[in-house]
């Protein structure tokens, strides 16, 4: 990682969203929108409102204030990685068709990133006492609400955590969410399940070296390349920024973070350094997951903030998850479907595959898989196929469904007549047992998973639905018909509710949330800090045992 090259060829955030902006492929808001109830819930009727796809656009909030009146200096981009599959590849600099072939190749040859000083990301540096109190540090941020009503906290959704493996020095990179606690700490999480996070394997590393601090660095506003990386679930040990060097053919500029050893991107937009403490974890949630319904209270690790750094006029990028379709979910779909089908096709050689498509709505791309097959394939090939998609990935394939080219995966009515006249169940169905139960809500059943049909009516409490609440939906939507902006279909559900699995704690943290006063549920769940858990351990687990 040495040289210092003149310039780059890959576009930063702003040269992507300059390219965006002359695609028509944002809109750009002006007017005053609050980040804590009206950003989020006005970018969600994009995915929410009956939309199609290609008419969903970037959102960029420049006129951003808060619950408490506040304003800030600094837009907000929503959408704007991926909105749409256009707004993914524009960010990728490759056609549609070529996107797989795209990553198969940056992960087989990736390039060395290149150090360089004086980086745009360091232009201004605020430590110590600038990251103490109200309006310092992160409370100084544009960080949005997700889903207002249900989420006790402003949330990073769109953060690459850098972390460094002690042992042999390989950093990874990793979209994980970070709840802000108070202007210098927030909570991270981290999957601990199989395949998960690459900074908890990291963590726990850490923790056997008696290491009570683990360095670690939130990204924001990484160039397209290196934010794509982040969700890629690229194999453990491989460096991300050099799988990010490969996908746009040069070396990524980088430079060592202020106050850790981490390297970085240079021409990212906001840097915040800090440490995670290894002994003690904190209460973190409620907080819209991927799966479509609210994570719960769980304890997970306490993120020191220890300096933030950005250039002189950042943008903040912040992404869209929770219930699919979202932007989280289009980041995934766009680069695992040729992912998958490059793996049918070449790898397992069935050349008889025509394409690979990863149900979106609600379900996540993960649980939910077709595979479109020639007519006429034989039995054996469509079950090869079926087989080899239902395992090539441990948290994807719970249903695996071969269609002929004439059915429409994205139709339920095409499918459920596909399988109604040309499935026989006793023969053309199979239950496979023993598989991890993946992503998926903590309510209800636990345990390991299968292959299989189910009955997917609700049998438990589950949490809720994590959409925001109603009333803030509505506005939202009266929000949406004065900006005029295209007219909504909604879609059910567009609204978050409770299924059963909710406190009245947890309203009250919500609402104290939504009225700027975050930090108050950050101090409540600082003097429940605990040593001697596992991270994701759920908190009301240690209340029933102290209960006792």
């Amino acid at each position: 990682m040495d040289g210092q090259p003149e310039a780059r060829r890959y576009p930063d955030l702003q040269d992507h969203l300059a390219a965006l902006e002359a695609a028509d492929l944002v809109w750009r808001i002006d007017e005053p929108i609050n980040k804590d109830t009206e950003i989020h819930t006005l970018a969600r009727w994009m995915f929410r409102g009956g939309l199609p796809e290609s008419e969903r656009k970037a959102f960029l909030f420049t006129h951003v204030t808060d619950a408490k009146g506040r304003n800030f200096d600094i837009p907000v981009l929503v959408g704007g990685l991926a909105a749409n599959p256009e707004i993914y590849r524009i960010g990728m600099g490759v056609p549609l068709d070529k996107i797989g072939e795209t990553w198969t190749n940056a992960i087989a040859h990736p390039i060395e990133p290149v150090v360089i000083d004086n980086p745009a990301c360091q232009e201004v540096v605020f430590q110590g006492a600038d990251l103490i109190g109200e309006g310092k540090g992160l409370d100084m941020l544009p960080v949005p609400i997700s889903s207002p009503g249900f989420d006790v906290a402003p949330y990073l959704t769109a953060a690459n955590f850098v972390t460094v493996d002690p042992e042999d020095g390989v950093q990874n990179l990793g979209t994980y969410r970070g709840g802000l606690k108070a202007s210098n700490r927030m909570a991270v999480r981290m999957s601990t399940r199989p395949g998960g996070a690459g900074g908890y394997v990291h963590w726990q590393k850490y923790q056997a070296l008696g290491d009570k601090k683990m360095p670690c660095t939130a990204i924001l506003g990484a160039p397209p390349a290196v934010a794509f990386c982040g969700p890629q679930k690229l194999p453990q040990g491989l460096d991300e920024l050099r799988v990010a060097g490969g996908l746009v053919g040069e070396p990524i500029r980088v430079t060592k973070c202020l106050t850790n050893d981490l390297m970085i991107p240079a021409d990212c937009e906001i840097v915040i350094e800090g440490f995670v403490d290894t002994e003690f974890l904190e209460p973190e949630a409620p907080f819209g997951e991927s799966h479509g319904h609210l994570a719960l209270e769980d304890y997970n690790m306490i993120f020191e903030v220890t300096a933030i750094t950005m250039k002189r006029k950042p943008v903040f990028n912040s992404i869209i998850s929770q219930v699919t379709p979202s932007e989280s979910s289009v980041i995934k779909r766009v680069a695992y479907e040729p992912m998958f089908l490059n793996h049918l096709r070449n790898t397992l050689g069935i050349k008889s595959v025509q394409k690979v498509v990863l149900h979106e709505p609600l379900t996540n791309i993960r649980r939910v898989i077709f595979v479109v097959m020639e007519p006429g394939t034989s039995k054996t090939e469509i079950w090869r196929a079926l087989n080899g998609a239902a395992f090539f990935r441990a948290d994807c394939g719970k249903i695996v469904i071969a269609v002929n080219e004439d059915i429409d995966p994205n139709n339920a009515d095409s499918v459920f007549w596909s399988m109604a006249y040309r499935c026989n169940p006793i023969e053309d169905i199979q239950i496979i047992p023993y598989r991890d139960g993946g992503h998926g809500p903590k309510g209800g059943r636990h345990g390991s998973d299968s292959t299989m049909l189910v009955d997917a009516t609700l049998k438990a409490d589950m949490p809720p639905l994590a959409l925001p609440k109603k009333p803030h939906m509505e506005h939202a939507k009266d929000l949406w018909d004065r900006l005029g902006l295209p007219p909504l279909k909604p879609e059910m559900p567009w609204f978050g509710y409770s299924l059963g699995d909710w406190t009245d704690e947890w309203d009250d943290m919500a609402a104290t949330a939504l009225a700027g006063d975050y930090m108050e549920n950050g101090r409540r769940t600082q003097q429940q800090q605990i040593s001697g858990v596992k991270p994701e351990t759920p908190v009301r687990n240690i209340q029933d045992i102290d209960k006792t």
